[in-house]
C-alpha cells in the first residue's frame, strides 16, 4: 500500500511518496500551490499508484490549530470530493526545523537553482517526515 505524504503550505506544497508496503516515507516533489492542486494531486495519485493520503496537521506550541489549518482543512474537503482515498491527518509539528537538520542546513529537499543562487526548499522533506511519523505509528500497531 503505498501512500501520499502532503506538507501544505500558501505557497508551495511539498508532497512524499512511501515504498510500496508502506514502510519508508520518501522526498517527492515540491508543486505550486494554484487554482490546479488538487488536478495535479489527483494526477500523482494515479500515476504512482497511492492508495491513501496523509496530510499534515498544523499545530501552535500550545496545541491549537494555526491559522493555515482552515485551509489545510478546506484542501482535505476538496481532495475527498475529487478522490475515492482515505484522508488522514497526522500533526506536523516541527517537520520544517527537523528537515532543516541540527545545523540548520537542508537535509534531504529538493535542490533548484534561481537567477546563479541556489534555492533549497524543504517541504518535501517536511512532507517525508510526516508521513514517516504516520507510517511508524501505523506500523508499531500491528
Amino acid at each position: 500500500m503505498r501512500y501520499l505524504g502532503i506538507d501544505y503550505g500558501s505557497k508551495r506544497v511539498g508532497l512524499s511518496l512511501s515504498d510500496e508496503e508502506g514502510h519508508i516515507a520518501f522526498p517527492y516533489k515540491i508543486i505550486k500551490n494554484d487554482l490546479a492542486l488538487v488536478d495535479k494531486i489527483h494526477n500523482i495519485c494515479g500515476e504512482e499508484e497511492v492508495s491513501a493520503i496523509v496530510l499534515g496537521e498544523s499545530h501552535d506550541l500550545s496545541g491549537k490549530p494555526n491559522k493555515i489549518m482552515g485551509s489545510i482543512e478546506e484542501f482535505k474537503r476538496n481532495l475527498e470530493t475529487e478522490l475515492d482515498l482515505p484522508i488522514y491527518f497526522e500533526k506536523e509539528f516541527m517537520t520544517s526545523i527537523f528537515a532543516r537538520g541540527n545545523d540548520g542546513k537542508v537535509a534531504l529537499s529538493t535542490t533548484r537553482r534561481r537567477g546563479g543562487k541556489i534555492d533549497k526548499k524543504i517541504d518535501d522533506s517536511a512532507a517525508a517526515l510526516i508521513l514517516q511519523r504516520f507510517l511508524d505509528r501505523k506500523n508499531n500497531k500491528k
